[in-house]
């Protein structure tokens, strides 16, 4: 791996790995290991998390990685942590659904500096490395360019992330003037942020902690490179402290969101 020049090349390397290992064990038996209630990693997650890091210190030796599934690694205090998200989307997985995101991002003192985010099913991988938001197809890659023409906007509704009161994804799906503009999704995946950077979602809307958070840090990269407004659903910029995320094609549809969401009880 010595030939990877740069960390955004990285990135999409490690995230090609994992999404390979994902394609390969898709529809074939597979161990289930508990995490917490209603929680639960496969061999996939696991193997797929073992390519990435594998893909990363080979490369990167010095650098810190935090795995969903083994935790942090490396030397402690470091300025560059590696976040992988190796299979975003078990539940979908394990159920017979290749609807699942890859994700891996780097983040240094400046924040997140490069990040990818690979669909195992079309071999799509959305990169970025701070300047630019890219899809890659084939080998080619192409400009992501955010749009609010589909007016879909995906909900997360996993009940892990509930922490901003008041706010219920369930509930602003619900709203008849959620109704009225947009049509709901519930992907269960990150893999629907990265869409909201190529236009393919409107907008993307969750609660839940935000910092160094291995699900959703690359995409969220991918979506600021893109153009997309990105906040907390607070409207606030997002920071160590943010508790869930508006992410939105343009400003229009954030607004319109952002007031959905401040007027619910």
């Amino acid at each position: 791996m010595a030939d990877i020049a740069s960390d955004a090349a990285l990135a999409v390397a490690a995230a090609e790995a994992g999404a390979e290992v994902v394609r390969e064990m898709f529809a074939g038996p597979l161990e289930q290991y508990a995490k917490a209630p209603g929680d639960f990693a496969t061999d996939a997650d696991l193997k797929a998390e073992a390519a990435i890091l594998a893909v990363l210190r080979a490369a990167r030796p010095l650098d810190a990685v935090t795995g969903e599934e083994s935790g942090r690694t490396g030397e402690a205090g470091g300025d560059r942590m590696w976040l992988v998200d190796p299979l975003c989307g078990t539940l979908n997985y394990a159920a017979g659904h290749l609807l699942a995101a890859v994700n891996v991002a780097l983040r240094e003192p400046t924040g997140i500096t490069v990040a990818a985010s690979a669909d195992p099913a079309t071999g799509e991988v959305f990169w970025t490395d701070g300047r630019r938001a890219m899809v890659r197809r084939g080998g080619v890659d192409a400009p992501l360019h955010p749009s609010a023409r589909t007016a879909l906007v995906d909900v997360n509704l996993d009940c892990e992330y509930r922490t901003v009161p008041g706010f219920s994804g369930a509930g602003l799906l619900a709203d008849p003037a959620f109704a009225a503009r947009f049509r709901p999704r519930v992907v269960s995946s990150t893999l629907a942020v990265a869409w909201v950077a190529a236009g393919r979602r409107a907008a993307y809307v969750t609660d839940g902690p935000m910092a160094d958070n291995v699900h959703f840090t690359g995409a969220v990269a991918l979506c600021q490179a893109a153009g997309c407004v990105v906040t907390d659903l607070r409207g606030e910029p997002l920071s160590s402290m943010a508790s869930g995320l508006i992410a939105a094609a343009d400003t229009d549809t954030h607004a319109a969101l952002l007031a959905m969401i401040r007027t619910r009880p």
